[in-house]
């Protein structure tokens, strides 16, 4: 079947686009157009990860808000907090080794609710 000319049969033009990196608001890949507030009552969701890791056990803070700086922040806190290294994910903060009990400690310190 064979469109008709002038006839628009697909355009991404109506979407939103993030206007650091180009893709549509709700696909953003640099997380500048889906920062949320952060809110005042934070429930944050701990658990352990090995699969894919090539046997390495890493700990996941899971369940934040998705706003890139203050994801950094945190990551930073925790990563010295727990003297290791980590890295940031859209709504969660990866820490290695199994250090659940020196997280939840300084999370439920800030007031935050821990599960897991």
């Amino acid at each position: 079947m064979v469109a008709k000319p002038g006839r628009l049969v697909y355009s991404t033009d109506s979407a939103k686009t993030c206007p650091k990196c180009g893709w549509p608001a709700r696909d953003c890949r640099c997380g500048t157009a889906a920062d949320e507030p952060v809110p005042a009552k934070i429930v944050a969701k701990l658990r352990i990860e090995k699969s894919g890791r090539g046997g390495k056990t890493v700990t996941v803070v899971d369940g934040l808000p998705r706003n890139r700086e203050w994801l950094k922040q945190l990551a930073r806190e925790l990563k010295q907090a727990c003297g290791t290294g980590g890295t940031v994910g859209e709504t969660s903060v990866e820490i290695q080794g199994d250090q659940r009990d020196a997280i939840r400690a300084l999370l439920t310190g800030k007031g935050w609710t821990v599960k897991g």
